[in-house]
């Protein structure tokens, strides 16, 4: 049955850091399907490629439907553990008063915590009963260090750009195919907004390159952020 997107209700909800990020992997993360930022990504535009009518007859760089599920369902899944990460990441920043005296830093956590918290709420609404469960992150030094924790979001940020850009020939149901686009869009508005903070360029080029998920998957593994 399609999704609605009318039924969820989404009120008040929407590397170079890598190699200082600590933390202990201590299960498989391909078994466990949880997904974050690993390499240093570039770009952060708005994703122009998910409108209806982009979806191809043949799948490329599709999640493994054996850790996150089949087609549409698989494909939100990837992205609900990314945005599992990406709530998680923020909500233990916050809590650790990282960006504490930094009023330009601070509005940009306010703003990501809440904006990444309503993701998940999107996506679990949309996946209902189908929707992965969360795993537990260890951040080390990204949620506690100031120049750590920007650096990561930047990562972080960039990835989810590419990630959801890389499943918009893969998404055949429109609605879906909707929730996706109406996310990816403030991803990239936080990469923007953290790349600026950083000094990075707003848009080191003008057209962003989807990431399979086979790559995408390496590069989080390679954080050693997922705990269990």
């Amino acid at each position: 049955m399609p999704f609605n997107l009318e039924e969820v209700d989404v009120d008040g909800a929407v590397r170079e850091a890598a190699d200082a990020v600590s933390g202990d992997t201590r299960l498989s993360f391909l078994k466990k399907g949880a997904l974050a930022g690993g390499a240093a990504l570039s770009g952060g535009a708005i994703l122009t490629a998910l409108v209806p009518g982009t979806a191809l007859a043949k799948e490329v760089g599709a999640p493994p439907a054996a850790t996150f599920g089949k087609g549409d369902i698989g494909i939100l899944n990837y992205a609900l553990t990314l945005e599992y990460l990406e709530s998680a990441f923020y909500n233990a920043a916050a809590k650790n008063g990282v960006a504490k005296g930094d009023k330009m830093l601070t509005a940009f956590l306010d703003t990501a915590k809440r904006d990444e918290a309503a993701h998940v709420k999107l996506l679990k609404g949309a996946l209902k009963s189908k929707a992965a469960k969360m795993p537990s992150f260890d951040f080390g030094k990204a949620v506690t260090d100031k120049d750590t924790f920007a650096a990561t979001a930047y990562v972080l940020e960039n990835t989810g750009v590419h990630a959801y850009l890389g499943q918009a020939g893969n998404i055949s149901d429109s609605a879906y195919l909707l929730v996706a686009a109406s996310i990816v869009t403030v991803e990239a508005r936080h990469s923007g907004a953290i790349g600026i903070y950083l000094g990075k360029p707003i848009a080191p080029t003008p057209v962003d390159t989807g990431y399979t998920a086979a790559k995408v998957l390496a590069a989080v593994e390679a954080t050693h952020f997922i705990k269990s």
